[in-house]
């Protein structure tokens, strides 16, 4: 049987109301197990249409019952994440240089790239020390208030740092905050002329952290690297102390990633 122009498009509709409901599922049940009243209340269908989508997605291991009445994410989810995260080329060439760097100092370190406005942490040392971040591996953070942030955006072209600083909200973290679009592409040319950025416990009260870019073969900023050390533990000048340590490692963690001393790959 042939479909017409109409037919396709319906079709396609369905698909993507499909898909769209279904990617809702899987961002409600990543948050906490949910039930099939709870689905089918947050996205707002019939349980019968909740039940189908979910029966999909647990044929292909996205979702897994927990007991009779509850739904988590599936094991296909962190197979996916894995993938996704061993796919990143700086992820796998700046490992070495920053598993030395926390070993070598006992504090946390991230490295971070920009996606949509935001930071994501694509990789996680932990420190030793017993105070612990709210961050892990695939988590967002705002650019404003993160060091890794600043270092992203003080990297691309000024218009560029302009459209992002206008674009995005402040939302206050902590008395540090930045707080304007001003104070931000201040604070960004000073990042740019330094090479690193500082988080003076802009985004965590307890927490300060330093970071700085990683570069690839043609002197372009793949990522940042970050230092994140509990105030309780080294006071402000004992962080910035810390800086040389930093950029060793992500000088370091720029030449396994193609960079040389001219900018120019190998």
């Amino acid at each position: 049987m042939a479909f017409g122009p109409a037919d396709r498009r319906g079709a396609g509709a369905d698909v993507s109301q499909s898909l769209d409901r279904a990617l809702t599922l899987l961002n409600s049940i990543a948050k906490d197990a949910r039930t099939l009243d709870d689905l089918a209340e947050e996205i707002g269908v019939h349980k019968s249409t909740v039940l189908r989508l979910l029966r999909t997605l647990e044929q292909h291991h996205f979702v897994r019952r927990e007991g009779a009445r509850y739904y988590r994410l599936g094991s296909a989810m962190f197979d996916l994440a894995n993938q996704a995260l061993d796919s990143i080329d700086v992820r796998r060439s700046a490992q070495p240089a920053l598993a030395a760097l926390n070993a070598r100092t006992g504090h946390t370190v991230h490295l971070a790239s920009y996606d949509d406005g935001e930071v994501v942490y694509i990789d996680k040392y932990e420190g030793r020390h017993s105070v612990r971040m709210y961050s892990r591996v695939g988590k967002r953070a705002p650019l404003h208030c993160t060091a890794v942030g600043k270092v992203l955006v003080a990297a691309m072209p000024k218009a560029r740092r302009e459209e992002i600083a206008r674009s995005i909200e402040y939302p206050v973290r902590t008395p540090n905050t930045i707080t304007s679009a001003a104070d931000f592409l201040a604070e960004l040319d000073r990042v740019a002329r330094l090479g690193y950025a500082v988080d003076n416990a802009e985004h965590e009260d307890f927490i300060h952290c330093i970071a700085a870019p990683v570069r690839g073969a043609d002197g372009e900023v793949l990522a940042a690297a970050s230092m994140s050390v509990p105030k309780v533990l080294l006071d402000y000048e004992g962080l910035l102390a810390l800086v040389p340590d930093l950029r060793a490692a992500t000088t370091e963690a720029s030449v396994h990633s193609g960079w040389t001393e001219n900018g120019k790959g190998h």
